[in-house]
């Protein structure tokens, strides 16, 4: 693998990186020649990766990787190590460091990195020659990057000729449309050959502890992320390009610190991706290179990124987590091309602006309203709709007394502007941490004998809503799970009919749904053929207790704790709801054992919806009999959503389960 264009290598190679780096207890000197530095890296990193650092016994090349890297970052690898891979983190000051680093600058200047680059002419079945650098290559397949930087995926044909090949079908955005809706007009897979559905491809992911991200495909390359991390592939082979990779960041609390990000925005010729410590970057997603990084907001105030961006004409959008560590949310907008910040909107009000009124007490600094779950974009309105995370601190609101605005919402903001054009409130003042990141899907129907443009969602307080996108009025609000007794309604203007809910002889507070709610982030769709919509949902009671906390820099802001009521047995359920009524249609009963498993699901116009299953299967059930058509056993647990694409006019499902991509199509 090459990277003379800027891209980071291969987790193969930061598998290898220094593993021999063995620091010793006496402190190198603070003297910088040469001489020093390779006397230094001879005893300590040449068994592995040789002497002149271009591959040994046990590791492979690090010029390039050394070439890519600042002296701070190359530092910054060195100490986080990389653990999953068998490398380990190394505790060691500048000055340690500074004679290896020297050394290692001193091998990059005198190596002619044009040196490792393959260059190789083929000739295609038409009877063009193109000639460019070989990415990578396998049996049959091989992927060449031009001059022009244009990437060609290639497969073996006949008389030593080769076939280009690309995807007729992509996934370009985090939900595969704009507008949210994870369904596709794909048949290739159908009820008639779904018994031949077989992995066709895998791609290991390293660096995080919960693969979270939605992979996407536009013109043949498929982006995955980690945290941190982009990865460039072949969509039908699931072979490496490219990779970019940061160090993490260290001391990072919540999320972020296990390594989640849940995926990339692609525009042109840019791949935009969030780091962990809450930037914004901009890779050139023919080769990986930087092109721009804009900071987003301070890491010691508890944000955090997490986040998939949204594209939405020339801007990436972008919300931020750190919500359950009191960090105060915003969505904000970047231009595509120079990475400046063209508008940011704040999800809680500051002192004296309007909303403000709704946080009685010391509260408002740190009311959270984390925006961490991918928004959806109407073009032609003009509108982007952002869910909003719950209030600060999570469990007690004694300090926030009011309704909390904008926490629990749904925010419809001018595209260009980032103007508030209306917004909806569906918890109050809420205490359970119900917060509104569960996808808002937009969809154009006849609702109840009329067209109309709407915005659906199952909310994680319970209830299923339907709204006028255009202008927010409330269409409809019903609940579509059983175990609920919070509030018996949604009255006239929107509000909950709050219920009084029951106290143990311990204090605890009985409350259904559960802090992991009716429905959560992960992604719902529906299907225009059933006319349903399919909830990955959960039946589920807490017991919850509040507590006295005061916001600090670097830790959790819940002020109390959940736990199972015991003797209840949870129930974790694929509904398919009727849009037109709230009635719930279909249920698709999942696995006995509640493992912690967030997968949403897709659907087709072959009438299937894929889903991974809480006991590590990933299924395709019948969208209309809930009839499981086919399963295959993962023994893992979900944490991410399917997606789908057509390429080299095949279709292919791929998820991420565990710490692999895994890619499926019908096996002739």
């Amino acid at each position: 693998m090459n990277n003379s264009k800027g891209a980071l290598p291969s987790t193969k190679l930061l598998t290898y990186i220094f593993t021999a780096f063995l620091i010793t207890s006496v402190p190198f000197s603070i003297a910088q020649d040469d001489q020093e530095g390779r006397a230094q890296f001879d005893t300590t990193c040449a068994r592995c990766h040789g002497g002149d650092a271009q591959g040994g016994e046990s590791g492979p090349s690090i010029i390039s990787f050394v070439a890519t890297l600042s002296n701070a970052d190359l530092a910054a690898s060195i100490r986080t190590g990389n653990p999953v891979n068998g490398m380990p983190a190394f505790n060691t000051t500048d000055v340690q460091l500074d004679p290896i680093i020297s050394y290692l600058r001193f091998l990059v200047e005198s190596t002619d990195l044009t040196e490792s680059i393959t260059i190789r002419e083929v000739t295609l079945e038409s009877g063009e020659t193109i000639e460019g650098e070989v990415l990578n290559s396998g049996l049959s397949d091989l992927q060449l990057r031009t001059e022009e930087n244009e990437i060609y995926l290639l497969r073996k044909s006949q008389n030593d000729t080769w076939r280009r090949v690309s995807s007729q079908q992509d996934w370009p955005t985090f939900h595969g449309i704009p507008e949210g809706n994870r369904y596709s007009t794909l048949t290739n897979i159908n009820k008639d050959n779904i018994k031949r559905l077989a992995p066709a491809w895998s791609f290991p992911l390293t660096g995080g502890q919960q693969v979270q991200n939605t992979p996407l495909v536009l013109d043949g390359l498929m982006y995955l992320s980690s945290a941190n991390e982009v990865y460039a592939l072949d969509a039908g082979t699931g072979r490496e390009l490219w990779h970019y990779r940061r160090p993490r960041t260290q001391g990072l609390p919540g999320p972020a610190s296990l390594g989640i990000n849940r995926g990339v925005a692609l525009k042109d010729d840019k791949v935009f991706l969030q780091t962990d410590n809450v930037h914004i970057i901009a890779l050139n997603r023919f080769d990986g290179s930087l092109l721009w990084d804009t900071e987003m907001a301070d890491i010691q105030q508890n944000y955090q990124g997490t986040s998939a961006p949204l594209i939405a004409g020339d801007l990436v959008i972008s919300g931020v987590g750190g919500g359950d560590l009191g960090a105060r949310g915003f969505v904000a907008a970047y231009d595509v091309d120079t990475g400046a910040e063209v508008w940011r909107r704040w999800t809680i009000p500051a002192p004296g602006e309007p909303g403000s009124e709704t946080w009685l007490g010391d509260a408002l600094e740190h009311g959270a309203g984390g925006t961490w779950m991918t928004g959806t974009y109407d073009s032609n309105l003009g509108l982007i709709y952002w869910p909003v995370g719950n209030p600060g601190p999570d469990f007690n609101g004694d300090e926030r007394l009011g309704d909390n605005l904008y926490s629990d919402s749904i925010l419809a903001l001018n595209d260009k502007t980032g103007e508030l054009e209306w917004y909806y409130q569906f918890v109050p003042h809420d205490i359970h941490d119900w917060d509104a990141q569960e996808p808002p899907v937009l969809i154009d129907t006849n609702w109840q004998g009329q067209d109309r443009q709407l915005l659906i969602q199952a909310n994680r307080n319970g209830f299923f809503y339907v709204f006028d996108r255009a202008d927010g009025e409330l269409l409809l609000a019903e609940p579509f799970i059983e175990k609920l007794n919070w509030a018996s309604g949604i009255d006239d203007i929107g509000r909950p009919v709050l219920l009084d809910l029951p106290v143990t002889e311990s204090g605890e507070t009985y409350v259904c749904p559960s802090l992991r709610g009716g429905a959560n982030w992960y992604s719902t769709s529906y299907n225009p053929i059933t006319g349903l919509y399919y909830v990955p949902t959960l039946e589920q009671c807490n017991l919850y207790t509040k507590t006295e906390q005061q916001w600090q820099s670097g830790s959790d802001y819940m002020a109390g704790t959940t736990r199972q009521v015991p003797g209840e047995k949870p129930r974790k359920i694929i509904r398919a709801l009727d849009i037109q009524t709230g009635e719930i249609v279909l249920d698709i009963e999942q696995a006995e054992a509640l493992t912690d498993s967030y997968s949403g699901l897709i659907s087709t116009a072959a009438g299937i919806v894929f889903y991974g299953d809480i006991g590590g299967e990933f299924v395709a059930a019948d969208a209309v009999t809930g009839e499981i058509l086919w399963q295959y056993s993962t023994n893992q647990a979900w944490k991410a959503s399917p997606m789908t694409y057509l390429f080299d006019h095949e279709q292919y499902i791929a998820t991420a389960v565990g710490l692999t991509i895994t890619a499926f199509k019908v096996i002739e």
